[in-house]
């Protein structure tokens, strides 16, 4: 209902941006962004390898994901649950994302251990405390530097000790 209004630039007419109004359809797309859930990614592994001696199968993961920011690890780890058969959700471990230059397609690591007792032994304690499988414990860093300091000292006195022994 409101015309455009005129501006005039250095005696040229030019209309302004901000007074035109929007037509219904361009309406419908600023009120309401797409929902990122609806689209669809393509989940694709390379470099599989069956890992007997550390009980698992790894890969690496290249996740298509068009029009899309990211796609969680939550749901990657669901549909390669599925994909891959895996009793447990817990055993599938993921890392190492990054999303390439432009968007669109992200590569990552996927791990699939046996079951839980292998996971647990083999993986690092804060790729366990990430999914779950451990609480993470919280030091302060002076505890952390005095105890550093403890290791440092016992190494030395041994050191010293042995040396006087000769």
């Amino acid at each position: 209902p409101v015309s455009p209004s005129l501006e005039y630039n250095f005696g040229e007419k030019v209309p302004s941006p901000l007074r035109i109004p929007l037509s219904s359809a361009a309406r419908w797309f600023v009120d309401k962004p797409a929902k990122m859930s609806d689209k669809t990614c393509t989940i694709r592994t390379r470099k599989f390898m069956t890992n007997r001696l550390l009980q698992r199968r790894q890969f690496i993961i290249d996740v298509l994901h068009p029009g899309r920011p990211n796609v969680s690890k939550a749901e990657l780890k669901e549909k390669l649950t599925s994909m891959y058969d895996v009793k447990d959700s817990q055993c599938v471990f993921l890392f190492g994302f990054r999303t390439q230059f432009g968007g669109g397609k992200s590569t990552g690591f996927g791990l699939i251990y046996d079951d839980l007792k292998a996971a647990k032994q083999f993986e690092p304690k804060f790729r366990l405390v990430r999914n779950g499988l451990e609480k993470k414990v919280d030091r302060s860093r002076k505890q952390m530097k005095e105890r550093r300091k403890r290791a440092k000292k016992v190494r030395g006195v041994k050191k010293n000790a042995g040396a006087g022994k000769k």
